[in-house]
């Protein structure tokens, strides 16, 4: 018998100055358009810390230090291709955001404040990442 589990995937919170965070707009499906955090699939024999950095970097042009843990997110609809369990990070950037660019399976990536992500459409699970992770941002004093 063969054993078949989730993929794993990790998502990146930059938090910026003035309580911002940057986003990524998808490239492709599902929720191609959308907005989402920059993250993906972590690769065979990689570290999730190591998956996190390198993945947004791809996305968006950014080196960014990981601050702590945000959450760790399983349900199993959270993904339409299929069953993911995501890890998710509060960063920070290391470069200047002038580096800042949509790269990979990014379309776009822009920095948006907490009070503008709401009228956005965010893929997958990421507004409850979001809600989670300023939340800890908050009470962390990590802004």
């Amino acid at each position: 018998m063969k054993y078949r589990g989730p993929k794993t995937t990790v998502d990146s919170i930059i938090l910026e100055q003035n309580q911002s965070i940057v986003l990524i707009k998808r490239k492709n499906p599902p929720y191609q358009d959308y907005w989402a955090l920059p993250g993906g699939f972590v690769e065979l024999g990689e570290k999730v810390e190591d998956a996190v950095i390198r993945e947004t970097k791809e996305e968006t042009g950014l080196t960014i230090e990981i601050l702590k843990l945000a959450g760790v997110y399983s349900d199993p609809k959270r993904d339409p291709r299929g069953h993911t369990i995501s890890i998710a990070y509060l960063c920070k950037r290391q470069d200047h955001l002038d580096n800042l660019k949509g790269g990979d399976d990014a379309k776009d990536a822009k920095v948006y404040k907490r009070d503008e992500i709401e009228k956005l459409q965010i893929a997958f699970d990421h507004k409850i990442i979001i809600h989670d992770a300023l939340k800890i941002a908050d009470q962390d004093k990590l802004w």
